[in-house]
């Protein structure tokens, strides 16, 4: 179901974590449905599509951190904001485990003083809250429902789970017009986190060099594309403007599958033509095995379908970074 124009058209949203893969796609899209644009930036990121695709010249930039309190109830005030996409996070698992302090402050403490800094303001109207699939840790029935317990064990996964558990507080509490994302694992152009393996693995694989597995290989994932990602946030904000009674809601976005990272990297490199074999080195360590989503809450209750298979997903994300690098070497 595609975003309603004439509900963004003007309208004051705040997208917390714009440069970020999902953040610079949903800005895009949102100028594209004409809304009025702030987003909160804490890094420069030139590199982002946020500016490499001009966007940043169509939005209005407020610098500063999302932990911060202040900053934010003056960005919700000075730009009369009416709608909140909450994006900011420190994303990688990796980084997670070796720096958990940076990544609980930024992802807990980030999301309580936004929803702090929305209950006090006047004319917030609607918050979606990006949550995860990592925040119900590891569980032996899949795929993972909306009813199944949050319980991260590991340190993104912990962020993750609070972060959730607070949006849900204050939906319950003070009846903060809130709603939460669980999504598979992004993939999409822009994303230079080479240590993920879909970024990593075209990277490689352009280079004439073999893909690298940090795994077994056979951990099973969720992968979703960055633009059925960013018409997920946009249309379960249009619905909780429709129905409030959605606040406090979570909803899975998925493409309902299972895909061993093995699997995925043979995909990739029969897309892109190669005859490259990928180097396993089993040396992931503190994460979930194996972790796949339930959508069927968001086709029920939102009438959402994901609008690209995995392989037309990748196929588009290869050709981003294919221009991308044509582009570096001229």
């Amino acid at each position: 179901m595609p975003p309603t124009p004439s509900f963004w058209l003007d309208r004051p949203t705040l997208v917390t974590g714009a440069t970020g893969l999902v953040g610079s796609w949903l800005v895009r899209d949102l100028l594209a449905k004409r809304a009025d644009v702030v987003c909160l930036i804490r890094d420069e990121a030139p590199r982002s599509e946020l500016h490499r695709g001009g966007l940043i010249r169509q939005v209005r930039a407020a610098r500063g951190d999302v932990c911060d309190l202040a900053l934010l109830e003056r960005v919700l005030g000075e730009y009369e904001i009416d709608t909140v996409i909450h994006l900011a996070a420190q994303t990688i698992v990796g980084i997670a485990n070796l720096n958990p302090v940076s990544t609980l402050e930024t992802n807990i403490r980030g999301t309580w003083s936004l929803l702090e800094a929305c209950r006090r303001s006047p004319r917030v109207k609607q918050i979606v809250l990006a949550s995860s699939d990592k925040a119900y840790g590891d569980h032996e029935h899949l795929p993972y429902a909306e009813t199944a317990p949050l319980q991260g064990r590991h340190p993104y996964d912990v962020s993750k789970s609070c972060a959730d558990l607070l949006a849900q507080s204050y939906a319950c509490t003070y009846q903060s017009p809130v709603a939460i994302t669980r999504c598979g694992n992004f993939y999409g152009g822009g994303d230079f986190n080479w240590n993920r393996i879909v970024p990593g693995t075209i990277r490689s694989i352009l280079r004439g060099q073999r893909p690298v597995i940090r795994s077994d290989g056979l951990f099973v994932r969720d992968y979703f594309y960055v633009e059925d990602g960013a018409a997920a946030y946009m249309l379960l904000a249009e619905k909780l403007a429709a129905q409030p009674e959605l606040r406090g809601e979570a909803f899975n976005f998925s493409l309902e599958s299972q895909v061993t990272v093995l699997d995925l990297v043979n995909r990739i490199t029969r897309i892109m033509d190669s005859s490259l074999q990928p180097e396993v080195l089993n040396q992931a360590s503190h994460e979930i095995r194996r972790q796949y989503l339930s959508a069927e809450k968001a086709r029920r209750m939102l009438g959402w379908n994901h609008q690209y298979s995995l392989d037309e997903g990748l196929r588009r994300t290869i050709d981003w970074y294919r221009n991308y690098f044509a582009e570096m070497d001229t």
